[in-house]
């Protein structure tokens, strides 16, 4: 029997299943990778008695895997806030899966685990652009206005971490910057104690001033999109930038585009004050995916940008 821990390399994913193992411990396999590496479970042959422990992955793009896995007699519990499509009913199948716009992956193993290690899902709630759920969940926990602040740099920062087109994109392998993470109950003492914080809030504010310098392609009162270059950083901040432009101007939707070899990759944030259509705009396209608030489209053909603007354009106007 083997353990295996599949987890998206963002700050949801590393956040819930730092809570899982804070309260759960267990020597598992560790499978992830950057942001966009969401077929995961598809990387795994499972067997009769292993235990998969899924997060922050839609299940609708590992629905074929995770079928396999059942079928070879596999037990899987899965944590995710993406649309999932049919869920399986099997015995073996143990779901945790809401795609209301304020939750994210985090929170729910923070509502699983009775909020235990809830800290670390602010972290996660911040990372995610979730700022109203993070400071909700935090309520309890009578922060104050600085140690807030910080847990928000936290969140963000680790989420800076997982955009890129592959692992070598990024500052620190996300198994590796869990594996950092792990000896740490409490975030605050991670910040103090790891260099990891600073060297992640540096490396995103020199990105993040990169893209500022960057005029939309287009801008109007309900939608902005923007183009950046075929660039390591570019694939590094379009997360954090887009979520920055989000926080800034709630009433717009964004749109970021990051030039590849073959097309691009694509981040949609629907508008902060009623946040829907996202996926539903990104999922009229091949390797369309996420949920209404935050969506993205891993590659974007170039003969399909115009249609993609078009249809921008229509869903936010």
């Amino acid at each position: 029997m083997k353990f295996y821990d599949i987890f998206n390399g963002d700050a949801d994913g590393i956040c819930a299943l730092h809570q899982l193992r804070l309260e759960t411990p267990r020597d598992a396999e560790l499978v992830t990778g950057v942001k966009r590496d969401t077929g995961l479970v598809a990387r795994i042959a499972a067997h009769a008695g292993d235990s998969l422990t899924v997060l922050d992955v839609s299940l609708r793009s590992n629905a074929a895997a995770v079928r396999r896995a059942l079928e070879q007699g596999a037990r899987i519990q899965y944590f995710d806030h993406h649309a999932a499509g049919e869920i399986p009913q099997h015995p073996a199948f143990d779901a945790h899966i809401d795609t209301a716009p304020d939750m994210c992956t985090s929170l729910l193993v923070d509502r699983h685990l009775s909020g235990k290690h809830r800290l670390w899902a602010v972290v996660a709630a911040f990372g995610d652009n979730l700022v109203e759920s993070a400071i909700r969940a935090a309520q309890p926990l009578q922060l104050d206005h600085t140690e807030l602040a910080r847990l928000h740099e936290l969140g963000e920062a680790i989420n800076y971490n997982a955009y890129g087109e592959t692992v070598e994109d990024l500052h620190y392998p996300p198994e590796d910057l869990y594996r950092t993470i792990a000896p740490y109950r409490d975030p605050r003492h991670f910040m103090f104690d790891e260099p990891v914080f600073e060297v992640l809030k540096q490396a995103a504010a020199e990105d993040l001033t990169c893209a500022e310098e960057l005029q939309p392609e287009f801008a109007s009162d309900a939608a902005a999109l923007y183009i950046l270059p075929d660039a390591s950083w570019s694939r590094r901040v379009n997360g954090v930038f887009g979520n920055r432009l989000a926080q800034s101007e709630p009433q717009r939707a964004h749109a970021v585009l990051v030039t590849r070899a073959d097309g691009y990759a694509v981040s949609v944030r629907a508008p902060r004050n009623n946040p829907t259509g996202a996926e539903t705009l990104c999922l009229q396209f091949p390797t369309g995916g996420g949920r209404q608030a935050a969506a993205g489209i891993n590659r974007l053909a170039r003969d399909d940008l115009a249609r993609f603007v078009d249809a921008f354009r229509s869903a936010y106007k």
